[in-house]
């Protein structure tokens, strides 16, 4: 393309351009044509100095000499410049794909860098993000698959369908072009199906094929039984590990309810300003390792303040166990210590913590299998629900759900590689 002329006014800059002068064959019978006059369109390109910029296209119009030939008139096109019947250009459209998924831009914010609506913007990208969607080569090579659901929208399901959806995540790790010796992982969104349930987990899962099933050595989840019948069901030579967020977040809410119960009992009220078991509260939540000394002085007086607040501390112990089972630095060590749990928990006399136990010991393999595929966990997965999150409020939210679906396949990278 020759830029023939740059008009600049304090809106937009307007670029002219033609094309070089060549023979052109009929697309029809490829007869060589005949000139037949010109047809200027106007299009969307990148923005520059600060402007939106306007692509004149000069086309050329041709005319088949050949009598019986269908195609009596046709104007020149050019699939790298501007896709047919599209308002942008393709290099405006890759663009704005960057901008949305790279720099957390919304639809309007890059419509009003390019001087167009948000309609211009997304009719032209949509395409694009339909055919790397429809792309079977993004399931190649998931090794390791997370899945986690979300509520994508607050209204009634007669309005917009099933509040909640399933998202598939792929965890596979890589090595680190920093230091080729390590392994990290890079998340990539997979899939967003409507519903929560171990059905809808299963029907993707056929969905994506033999070959995908059993390429999948691991499978993180949630400690919910509808995802585990589904791993179980399709992917039985997959080991399914426990998330730890999940298992130490469990242990968690049963120390507050042992609290909760001791406060109760004690005072017959829930927690005031000046109980001491109340206000240590947060403190208590907190990894021993980040405990200062002083926070560890007002833990051991609340404990001794009275005889009673004994199962506070054992079970302030006892959880502090559990999650030291995931910070040990040896695997070994950590698996040791958490057999220790699911013999010692299930026994305990604190009722919450021994509920806590039983949890444990129904989910025992996979709550082992953290230790045993070096410290495989769901974080990459929690990771793009908070990307989704984001973008959701970046967009003030959404009321198509195929739209939202291709908005949050590409910002969780798993339309572009």
């Amino acid at each position: 393309m020759h830029v023939t002329s740059v008009e600049r006014d304090d809106a937009r800059l307007v670029v002219s351009v033609e094309s070089a002068p060549t023979p052109v064959g009929c697309l029809e019978c490829g007869v060589v044509a005949h000139a037949h006059g010109r047809v200027t369109v106007e299009l969307v390109d990148l923005p520059c100095f600060e402007r939106p910029v306007r692509l004149r296209w000069v086309k050329r119009r041709w005319a088949c000499p050949e009598p019986a030939c269908p195609a009596v008139t046709f104007v020149e096109q050019d699939q790298t410049v501007a896709r047919p019947r599209s308002l942008l250009t393709v290099r405006a459209c890759w663009w704005a794909i960057e901008q949305v998924r790279r720099e957390h831009a919304s639809i309007a914010g890059v419509a009003r860098r390019l001087g167009c609506s948000w309609k211009t913007v997304w009719r032209s990208i949509k395409p694009l993000l339909e055919a790397l969607d429809a792309d079977p080569a993004r399931f190649d090579g998931v090794a390791t698959l997370g899945v986690d659901e979300h509520v994508w929208h607050h209204v009634s399901p007669r309005r917009r369908g099933p509040k909640e959806l399933t998202g598939m995540v792929d965890l596979t790790r890589h090595p680190d072009p920093s230091n080729p010796e390590k392994m990290v992982v890079k998340a990539r969104l997979l899939d967003l199906v409507p519903g929560r349930s171990g059905t809808v987990y299963r029907n993707w899962l056929i969905e994506r094929g033999e070959d995908f099933r059993a390429g999948v050595q691991v499978a993180t989840l949630d400690p919910f039984h509808g995802y585990k019948n589904a791993i179980d069901d399709q992917l039985d030579e997959a080991a399914s590990v426990l998330d730890a967020f999940h298992v130490v977040k469990l242990g968690g809410q049963a120390l507050d309810e042992v609290r909760r119960r001791v406060q109760q009992t004690i005072h017959g009220h829930r927690g005031r300003k000046g109980d001491p078991l109340y206000g240590i509260r947060n403190i208590l939540r907190l990894g021993l390792e980040h405990l200062s000394e002083k926070q560890r002085a007002r833990i051991t007086a609340a404990f001794a303040a009275d005889e009673r607040h004994d199962e506070v501390d054992i079970a302030w112990q006892a959880i502090h166990q559990l999650r030291s089972a995931y910070t040990a630095k040896d695997l070994a060590a950590g698996k040791t210590i958490a057999l220790k749990v699911l013999d010692s928990f299930p026994s305990c006399p604190i009722p919450e913590i021994a509920r806590l136990g039983r949890t444990l010991s129904k989910w025992r393999t996979e709550f082992l299998a953290y230790f045993d595929t070096a410290r495989s966990s769901n974080g990459g997965t929690e990771a793009i629900n908070g990307l989704i999150e984001l973008h959701r409020r970046i967009a003030r939210g959404f009321r198509n759900r195929h739209n939202y679906r291709l908005r949050m396949l590409l910002v969780g990278g798993g339309l572009i590689p």
